[in-house]
């Protein structure tokens, strides 16, 4: 047997989550069943019709008093923390003993329901003896109380005659009173280890807790009856509620519902109180002991358990429905504003449409044409602030929310059209409100391209409408027989000053952005600060655009450990976009961390992130972090131990440089800082390869002395020393891989130029111990060649096949190819729920935005490729 019941212990321990999710389940449906039950018992029209007749302050009365009365009931609650061994906090048995007691009123069960919840609520680091133990002896004294009551009422019936048209009823006294002498008795005399604890101390506070919770009910029955008026003896009716409570524990059913209040009616009768005044009577009790403390108790166990639940969720269920909250919020903002829209420049229109029927009772109403149109865009524009979640817009979204609220119920009490439906929606609206406020975490809001033409849409529609409605009611217009129904306006004056409220509507929202979108966070953009890039290059490396860092043309985001620079990426800012310029530099081992910083950082401001050019590696990392992302070209790398101009492939090359050198074409590497005069040469290069064209920047670089001085540059003289090409070399921070960036030669070099410079390059770079080249970007080169790649690929492909005598893609590869040993893919990662369409816009803007020219304000212009061509692309 023991064998077995081990075995049992063991199979309960295993099952405790489940058992306790059961119960937690089993509870919940209890509520339910129990509330049903309730609304049965309780006629909607006996309580409203009695709650009509009391003034606000007696009912304002009774919500407080019934509150206190249920108070004494939390002495069980301390009082059973004394019996076990861990310890709470008194919030926690504050709110324990208030859902436990509200809970045990409704529906008692013998004490069942309340042992249960005690036991689920005080089970911390206690065993299951010392918790039954400890429940058992609070359960002992619950009626202790209601026992000395009646006493009492045994003293006013037989003693001073109060209450004697009771006195057939003795026995229920009799036995109620000798309840607490025999348990006092029994536990004083018993020593078995089941009554350790309770001390003569501890009886007594367990016997004044009990005493206060039967006091509180008796004298906030009796006030309740004092507050109807009622012409009674009312220190009769106490004998008349202890015995019907007494009645009431005796039969188990849950609240003494019926047994009680039966007992209640039909004794009421014999002092005087009519059928009707006793149910009222009841009913008043029910609701201000009962049903509004135990929905204070509903409340709090609802959230015990969601937080345990998001707790053992991992928060995801708070998140969830803070997030759901503030979806419902903005669905509701754009649909007041939009029926306002509606019903204010066409209503005529509105007031015919069904579907507009059914919306427009949960809406806003203003009696002024220009102050709905104005709530209209105010709301919009608190729509657009929770949508992008900023924390700056939950005050005013509150704040127009309550002024539309408020003028409602006045509009709604000057027109006698107020509904209990709208108010319990405009109460539900402002429950959500309060849900959703931790979901407000941005700290501005940055407006992409679709909110901005949608908004803008929204403005020029309605513009454009209320003119077209303007036009067709003006006195002058002839055939008004011939004008839809729909646009007829109430008066030329109402609409005049929708105008004046349109014009409004757009300062107003204007200034709303303005007020959003101000401040960013502190680590984003961050200009060059030259020293600090050096020295975490230094540190740990760079890579293939690290360099670019020094044109001074990109935001630098740092990602720090401890004050000390881990990680630089580079990027620049459009819309709601930060465009980040191909892999961050600096200490790889921080890369996981350092993205989810820069993601966390980004969203806060209200930017969501775009990578451009970026490896597999990193593709593929953020594609698990939520990317979604298309190939953009290959990158060529020269394999430097393998490379020779030996053999038949190079054979024109070879015949190049024997050419060249026999010219006295010579190649030189020249070291910074450069003088003033070649500085002069290199720009009288750079000016006659750009053909008067403006440069591109963020992924290429342009001519910046600043730039250039920077890193060596590679030249060829012609036979007068005169520059005639160079190439500016790209330090990557490492022995590995050389590249360059800026490569260039004047009108007046040879053909094949360019050819000598790689190859002295190729050379120089392999005798300074690199094993590679890296010889940049050919763009749309091996995209979408599959009949599987995506359709955006497929496109991309196109370009490249039959664009190529516009922008010579093809021709770019074709003459990297002859190098390059290696090609590897690069990628754009962009988050799945961006518009790819509008992405790939911006990305195209910010990389075709052309560097200053003498001074003059850059602009965005579709590029001639090739004819500005850098290494890297």
């Amino acid at each position: 047997m023991k064998a077995t019941l081990q075995k049992m212990g063991a199979i309960l321990n295993k099952r405790m989550g489940l058992i306790k999710a059961l119960f937690i389940f089993s509870v919940l449906l209890f509520v339910i069943t129990e509330v049903g039950k309730i609304a049965k018992e309780v006629s909607g029209a006996e309580l409203a019709t009695a709650l009509a007749s009391q003034s606000w302050w007696h009912l304002l009365s009774m919500v407080i008093i019934g509150i206190v009365a249920v108070t004494p009931m939390l002495t069980y609650d301390v009082m059973i923390t004394k019996f076990l061994p861990n310890h709470y906090s008194t919030a926690y048995i504050l709110k324990a003993g208030w859902i436990t007691n509200t809970f045990t009123n409704i529906g008692g069960f013998g004490g069942v329901l309340g042992a249960s919840l005690r036991a689920n609520f005080y089970n911390k680091e206690a065993t299951k003896k010392q918790i039954v133990f400890a429940i058992s002896k609070i359960a002992l004294f619950l009626v202790s109380g209601l026992s000395l009551y009646c006493m009492i009422s045994l003293v006013l019936v037989y003693g001073f005659r109060i209450g004697g048209v009771y006195d057939s009823y003795w026995i229920w006294l009799v036995g109620g009173a000798l309840y607490f002498p025999a348990i006092f008795i029994f536990t004083r005399l018993n020593d078995s280890e089941f009554f350790d604890g309770l001390t003569l101390n501890n009886v007594v506070r367990l016997l004044s807790g009990s005493f206060g919770e039967w006091t509180g009910c008796v004298l906030f029955f009796l006030l309740i009856g004092n507050f109807m008026g009622l012409p009674i003896d009312f220190a009769a009716v106490v004998p008349l509620f202890v015995i019907a409570s007494v009645v009431g524990e005796v039969s188990m059913v849950p609240g003494g519902i019926g047994s009680f209040d039966v007992f209640m009616i039909f004794g009421l009768g014999a002092v005087g109180v009519s059928r009707p005044d006793a149910v009222a009577w009841l009913l008043f009790y029910r609701l201000f002991y009962y049903i509004i403390p135990f929905a204070i108790g509903l409340t709090l166990f609802v959230h015990d358990t969601g937080h345990r639940l998001n707790v053992r969720l991992e928060g995801l269920p708070k998140v969830a429905l803070q997030r759901f909250a503030q979806i419902v919020l903005t669905l509701f903002l754009y649909l007041s504003g939009f029926t306002m829209l509606l019903m204010s420049t066409v209503p005529n229109f509105a007031y015919n449409n069904k579907l507009f029927l059914q919306v427009y009772p949960f809406t806003f109403f203003f009696i002024n044409q220009a102050s709905s149109i104005i709530m209209a865009f105010l709301l919009i524009g608190a729509a657009l602030g929770t949508a992008g979640r900023v924390k700056k817009a939950f005050w005013p979204t509150v704040i127009i929310l309550l002024v539309a609220i408020l003028n409602t119920i006045r509009w709604l009490v000057v027109y006698d059209a107020i509904s209990m439906k709208f108010i319990i929606f405009l109460v539900i609206i402002l429950a959500f409100v309060a849900m959703s406020r931790h979901a407000y975490y941005r700290e501005r809001l940055a407006f992409s391209w679709g909110q901005t033409l949608w908004v803008a849409c929204v403005y020029v529609v309605t513009f454009v409408l209320y003119t077209i409605v303007g036009v067709y009611n003006a006195p002058q217009i002839h055939h008004r027989h011939a004008v839809p129904e729909a646009l007829f306006f109430p008066s030329q004056k109402l609409w005049l000053f929708g105008v004046i409220g349109l014009v409004l509507a757009a300062l107003i929202l204007i200034a709303m952005y303005g007020y959003l979108a101000r401040g960013h966070n502190d680590r984003l953009r961050l200009k060059l600060d030259a020293p600090r890039i050096k020295t975490l290059i230094k540190r740990f490396g760079g890579n293939e655009i690290s360099h670019l860092a020094f044109l001074n043309d990109k935001f630098v985001y740092y990602y720090q450990v401890d004050g000390v620079d881990q990680l630089a990426f580079l990027y620049q800012q459009k819309a709601d976009k930060l465009i980040v310029m191909g892999e961050p530099f600096g200490n790889q081992d921080y890369l996981q961390p350092a993205l989810e910083q820069l993601m966390d950082d980004a969203d806060s401001d209200g930017c969501s992130l775009v990578f451009y050019e970026i490896n597999e590696t990193l593709t593929m990392r953020l594609h698990e972090m939520g990317f979604d992302f298309i190939k953009t070209g290959e990158e060529g790398h020269v394999n430097l131990a393998n490379f020779s101009l030996a053999g038949k492939r190079l054979r024109g090359e070879r015949a190049l440089m024997n050419k060249f050198t026999r010219d006295n074409y010579t190649f030189e590497v020249l070291q910074p800082p450069f003088s003033a005069d070649v500085l002069g040469e290199l720009r009288a290069v750079s000016d006659s390869w750009l053909h008067g064209e403006t440069e591109k920047g963020f992924s290429l670089g342009f001519f910046d002395e600043v730039y250039l001085n920077q890193a060596p540059v590679a030249v060829v003289y012609s036979p007068e020393h005169q520059i005639v090409a160079f190439a500016n070399l790209m330090p990557q921070g490492n022995d590995q891989v050389a590249s360059i960036d800026l490569m260039r030669s004047s009108t007046d070099a040879p053909s094949g130029i360019m050819d000598t410079v790689f190859v002295h390059l190729f050379e120089d770079a392999r005798e300074q111990g690199y094993t590679a080249f890296n010889m940049g970007m050919a763009p749309l080169a091996g995209v979408g060649v599959s009949r599987y790649s995506f359709i955006q690929e497929k496109i991309a492909h196109l370009i490249y096949e039959y664009g190529y005598q516009l922008y010579g893609f093809q021709g770019l590869r074709s003459y990297k190819e002859k190098y390059v040993t290696d090609w590897a893919p690069k990628y754009i990662a962009y988050r799945k729920r961006n518009s790819l369409i509008f992405t790939i816009l911006q990305l195209l803007q910010v990389v075709n935005t052309r560097t200053k020219k003498h001074g003059e304000h850059r602009s965005i212009l579709i590029p001639k490729w090739l004819q500005n061509v850098n290494h890297r692309d």
